[in-house]
């Protein structure tokens, strides 16, 4: 067993992630038995002594049928509404069923607000930490019901990323409908599972399909590499296999597609300045204020601005992108964008005394790996 494998199955601390198409059909709504099997299996990962935070879709899945909708809406206000009756059916039956094994559960509803605000994300870390030192198991899910598409995760991968930082999880389960990666589409009978993915290079000829095909959910493939990626680059280890191999991904950890954890922990700021808070603009860098950045982990000065994107205000978190259009870092940035013609291309020494400070200082500065 690779250590990775090792390390999920040693988890004391685990989120995982369900899919909508693993929980819910788009004409029958939540399948009772699928989630039976589900938590059967939480609860025994539970009762070993781990700690775990579900996160769960299938709200709007579930809420298509009582409905009489026959697939997922396209416009938002139907979303909405399929939300609002599908959150209380699908939290109901994951009370109803957890209880067999006497335990409580707690539904944490959140929206990318909740992370992109560094309140908000405060406040969420709080509430899921107390939920798990009093034994409660958190069943989070993105907030359909208020979400615009403006302030969407996109899908709940992302989301399972961000709360495995959020609770400082030891391991990250991602459970869909297709039991391992695959180098292409596997319904095509000549793809290849990827066992282990340790770095960049063995994702090197993978290609990982961007929508999923049960008509329920949101995200593909690709939506589960990314989540990987973020989770992994701030040292949190993941594991990708199908909902029908759940207790051997909460047991022995021996199927599916085990991705190492590439990077060290980051603190709950500096991730969340990777990660989680909306950009609101971008600075363009020249060659040497990005080996500045990235390599030496200097803070960015006006002399290595070359142009800038966006309307933002001091205390707002830009991304830094280099020549080629590439995203090297994400930070807070100290002045305005109107400020921005008169501080490009200046030294320090050429700018008057209250424009000399760094535009991103190094300690609200975090370079994307």
């Amino acid at each position: 067993m690779s250590a990775t494998r090792a390390a999920v199955a040693a988890a004391q601390r685990i989120v995982v992630k369900i899919g909508s198409s693993s929980l819910t059909t788009a004409t029958d709504g939540l399948d009772s038995a699928r989630l039976a099997r589900l938590v059967d299996t939480v609860a025994a990962r539970v009762a070993a002594g781990t700690e775990v935070v579900l996160v769960s879709s299938g709200a709007i899945a579930a809420g298509l049928a009582p409905l009489g909708l026959v697939r997922r809406p396209k416009d938002l206000a139907t979303q909405q509404a399929a939300a609002s009756v599908g959150q209380q059916a699908l939290a109901h039956a994951y009370a109803e069923s957890f209880s067999r094994y006497d335990l409580t559960v707690g539904q944490v509803l959140l929206t990318a607000e909740d992370v992109v605000r560094r309140g908000h994300y405060r406040n969420a870390h709080r509430t899921l930490h107390r939920l798990l030192r009093l034994g409660v198991v958190p069943v989070v899910n993105e907030n359909d019901t208020v979400a615009t598409s403006e302030i969407r995760f996109g899908d709940n991968d992302r989301l399972a990323a961000l709360v495995s930082h959020l609770v400082g999880a030891d391991a990250l389960v991602l459970l869909s409908d297709v039991d391992a990666l695959y180098d292409g589409d596997p319904r095509n009978g000549d793809a290849s599972a990827v066992r282990e993915v340790s770095g960049k290079q063995d994702m090197v000829g993978v290609r990982a399909g961007s929508t999923g095909a049960s008509g329920v959910g949101t995200g593909g493939m690709a939506s589960k590499v990314q989540a990987a990626r973020v989770a992994c680059s701030s040292g949190i280890p993941v594991l990708l296999t199908s909902a029908d191999l759940a207790d051997r991904a909460l047991g022995p950890a021996d199927v599916g597609t085990a991705f190492a954890a590439t990077g060290a922990r980051l603190s709950a700021r500096r991730f969340w300045l990777a990660y989680a808070a909306g950009a609101s603009g971008r600075l363009w860098l020249d060659e040497g204020a990005v080996a500045a950045v990235v390599d030496r982990r200097r803070s960015l000065l006006a002399a290595g601005v070359t142009a800038v994107e966006g309307e933002f205000h001091g205390g707002d978190v830009v991304e830094l992108v280099g020549p080629a259009g590439t995203v090297v870092a994400r930070g807070v940035v100290a002045y305005d964008a109107g400020e921005f013609p008169e501080l490009m291309g200046r030294s320090s020494f050429e700018l008057p005394p209250e424009q000399r400070r760094e535009v991103v200082h190094a300690d609200d500065l975090v370079p994307r790996r």
